[in-house]
């Protein structure tokens, strides 16, 4: 569901009046949101390596299937604006707050405690740019694999045959910065994941993808 004031779009996975496949655009076929020209006739992505020579789905693969080789694809970097943004609106008025309060009740020199606000916004201006380029997804053959995470990495796997409903979130702030979040709904609640901060098109894209594999994929169990 989406955040107050958001608005969702969901498609549903092995079920009746489920979402209609998409439009086969998906990376490494030929179009991309966002970024450079690539080699291969596809655009790259901010972060993303210029992809090679595509091979076939394998064998026995639905159709839509993406390739074997589906390199990497990141996460807009509107993202990581967006993200400082809201890291500068929480530390900056506190370091303001913090310079007048005490400075007026202690003195000036205890108002330098207004720089440790400041300090932990230089931090996190660098580990939000560490932790945006850590995030990743990749539509395999089989599964869509997700990864993220700096100090602690973490990858997660999802298996189109297991997805019950993919939802298009995007509330006000990300509407604000042209963003939406895919949320993908397994059998499993503690498998569902998220992929955030995606350009409209590309989640759109990404939902009916991966909701039509997941229908391919429960049919033909």
């Amino acid at each position: 569901m989406a955040d107050g004031g958001g608005t969702g779009r969901s498609g549903g996975t092995g079920r009746g009046g489920g979402t209609a496949p998409g439009d086969g655009t998906a990376p490494g076929d030929g179009t991309s949101p966002t970024g450079p020209a690539a080699p291969s006739g596809r655009t790259a992505r901010d972060g993303e390596a210029p992809a090679g020579p595509r091979t076939p789905p394998p064998p026995g693969a639905p159709p839509g299937a993406p390739p074997a080789d589906t390199p990497w694809l990141r996460l807009p970097r509107q993202v990581l604006a967006l993200r400082r943004l809201l890291l500068s609106l929480c530390t900056v008025p506190l370091a303001v707050l913090v310079a007048g309060l005490v400075g007026w009740l202690a003195g000036a020199v205890w108002a330098l405690f207004a720089l440790l606000p400041l300090a932990v916004l230089a931090c996190g201006w660098v580990l939000l740019a560490r932790n945006w380029r850590s995030w990743g997804y990749r539509e395999r053959a089989d599964d869509l694999l997700l990864a993220r995470g700096v100090l602690w990495r973490r990858e997660t796997i999802v298996p189109y045959g297991r997805m019950q409903l993919v939802e298009v979130t995007s509330g006000p702030v990300e509407r604000r910065f042209g963003l939406a979040s895919v949320q993908l709904h397994t059998a499993a609640a503690a498998s569902d994941a998220r992929v955030p901060g995606l350009v409209p098109a590309e989640a759109e894209r990404l939902r009916d993808r991966l909701t039509a594999l997941g229908e391919a994929r429960s049919a033909g169990l």
